[in-house]
């Protein structure tokens, strides 16, 4: 018979050691936290009550701003695909294979390693709802790049010519749209940020047991300007431009439309407001607030003349009004709260601090641009952020030399808004410290720190230029089991510079067909009223089909056989002397060979 006393020590033991798991496990779940990214899309640095805008009813964001540390100077780039691949890379969108918002230039190479990708490698789960606008198809979709739960819209916007499933809708498209969850088509009832939030509500309740990196990517407030009713009237009867006559600031010109634009963007703002809110309530039901890193944080400048500061510029524009943005961050029971850090920091080093908080490994075998901030939200100095030289461009399909670009170091911003040979006095210096609305350009009396920056401005587009993901076709795979049927769309056709709702424009999709037997089904913008052939050119295979059922604004071309290539699919509809572009492709493998 057994000693009593050995089965209480031997149940004493398993109790301790069952205590043992139960904290090692309690440690596991506590010890990386929940991230979660709230990124707005053509939110100003002005279009939030704590950043000095009378107007604007913000009451979470500004809480939530005085709670957080506050990165003051913190830049992106002037546009959203750039500002969205550096920001989940860490490294220049050059870099990344993007060099546009379309004009098949926003599709982020595959080879890319997330932060989704980085924090699944330790255990993460990840989701994202809102705009992606880095690939659309196989193999770059967020599913592709990291992400378990995807809810998207298609292309830069809703109600975009990229977006074919909200495009139709016109001025109701921000409401009851089909959006693509985890890659396929669904419904829903609502209004779009609301729906966004919803989803990644249920993301967060379902996560709550393991750590989580939640990417809410609102398309709000881009255009189109649309908005529940409710929230536009409590801006109906302001007057956006009022209210700044003693300021001293520059102040830009609004016309009666800009006036009613940032009403509607400031109605929009105020819903985002309210689904952050419920947001940061869920947190807290769940008890996990204290340890959810949490970010909040806009793409790039407005997109409409309005309330910014002071600052000059706007979306699009490499001044401090088209990439100075606000950026709250906030992770209560590590870091204290309410603080203000004026470093010049970036979108490309937000992928290296979540690395080193979150302890997860940097991606390898590629260049981070960017350097973790992580002592600075320790309150330590850090040094090398006082000269690190911050790269900034936009103009459409590749830089142009020197047209709207722009390097930031130390006091000094030295921006080219001129031709390619120009003179050195062509180009703006300012000092952002003395003269943060970049007013006096100082270039005649410093040509040699302005030489300098100049020197080191054509090293940093040397090197991005050259970038290999930057000169290869992104292709997207036709035929693969990861996707079926495929949808090709406006926002990532090549072609003509500017294509979008052009009917007789030149445009192609870049891609790589699987060997097999397809239905191909072509969408028109407008019904094609005349007879005529549906030509579809793949480099040396070439298929045309005479068409004689019009009007119609669709056409199918059945069990088509396309070999395995890397090819430009061109198509187009020939009639009376006309070639019209669609504005989709469908194209389903219905057969191997």
């Amino acid at each position: 018979m057994k000693s009593p006393f050995i089965g209480s020590r031997m149940l004493l033991f398993i109790m301790l050691l069952m205590g043992c798991i139960v904290n090692l496990h309690a440690y596991q779940q506590t010890d990386r936290p929940n991230v979660v990214l709230i990124i707005t899309d053509d939110q100003g640095y002005g279009d939030l009550g704590i950043t000095g805008n009378p107007h604007v009813q913000t009451p979470v964001l500004d809480q939530l701003g005085k709670e957080s540390i506050r990165l003051n100077q913190f830049y992106v780039s002037p546009v959203c695909a750039p500002t969205r691949s550096s920001l989940m890379t860490g490294r220049y969108s050059l870099r990344t294979g993007i060099r546009d918002t379309y004009n098949g230039g926003a599709i982020m190479a595959t080879e890319e390693v997330t932060i989704a990708e980085m924090l699944k490698e330790v255990g993460y789960n990840t989701g994202i709802f809102g705009k992606w606008h880095l690939g659309d198809n196989y193999p770059f979709r967020p599913v592709d790049q990291g992400f378990d739960e995807s809810l998207i819209h298609l292309a830069g916007g809703m109600g975009q010519p990229g977006d074919f499933t909200t495009y139709f809708k016109g001025d109701s498209s921000y409401f009851d749209p089909v959006l693509w969850y985890n890659g396929k088509q669904k419904s829903y009832q609502g209004y779009c940020s609301d729906i966004f939030t919803d989803e990644a509500l249920a993301f967060v309740e379902r996560s709550q047991n393991d750590p989580f990196f939640l990417y809410l990517s609102f398309n709000a407030p881009h255009t189109p300007l649309q908005v529940p009713e409710e929230y536009y009237d409590m801006y109906r009867d302001i007057d956006p431009a009022s209210g700044f006559e003693a300021d001293g600031r520059p102040f830009p010109e609004m016309s009666e439309r800009n006036k009613e634009d940032a009403r509607k963007v400031y109605a929009m703002v105020s819903n985002i407001d309210d689904n952050v809110g419920r947001l940061l309530k869920k947190l807290d039901e769940l008890e996990i607030a204290d340890n959810t890193l949490l970010i909040f944080m806009t793409d790039n400048g407005p997109q409409q003349p309005r309330y910014v500061a002071g600052m000059r510029g706007r979306k699009g524009n490499v001044f401090r009004g088209g990439v100075r943005v606000p950026f709250f961050l906030r992770l209560p029971d590590r870091l204290n709260g309410n603080r203000d850090i004026e470093a010049s920091l970036a979108h490309i080093d937000v992928l290296p601090t979540l690395a080193e908080i979150c302890d997860a490994p940097l991606p390898e075998n590629r260049k981070i641009d960017g350097q973790s901030f992580h002592s600075l939200l320790r309150g330590e100095k850090a040094d090398e952020f006082d000269d690190r030289p911050l790269f900034f461009y936009w103009t459409r399909r590749y830089p142009e030399l020197y047209n709207n670009i722009a390097l930031h170091k130390g006091d000094f911003k030295l921006v080219g808004n001129t031709d390619h040979d120009a003179s050195l006095e062509a180009f703006g210096l300012f000092n952002v410290k003395e003269d943060p609305y970049e007013q006096e350009n100082i270039v005649r009396s410093n040509k040699a720190l302005a030489e300098e920056l100049k020197s080191e401005m054509d090293e940093v587009i040397a090197d991005l230029t050259q970038s290999p993901q930057l000169n290869q076709a992104q292709r997207m795979i036709i035929g693969s089991e990861h996707e079926n049927p495929v949808y090709l769309n406006r926002n990532d056709a090549d072609g003509e510079r500017g294509i979008w709702t052009q009917e007789e424009v030149f445009g192609m999709w870049k891609v790589k067909t699987l060997d097999g037997r397809y239905n191909i089904r072509f969408k028109f913008i407008k019904p094609l009223e005349t007879s005529g052939k549906m030509v579809l050119e793949t480099n040396s295979v070439i298929v045309q089909e005479q068409y004689e059922e019009v009007p119609t604004d669709e056409i199918t071309l059945s069990n088509v056989y396309l070999p395995e290539m890397e090819v430009d699919l061109i198509p187009h509809y020939v009639t009376e002397g006309r070639s019209i572009f669609p504005l989709w492709v469908e194209l389903e493998k219905i057969s191997d060979r």
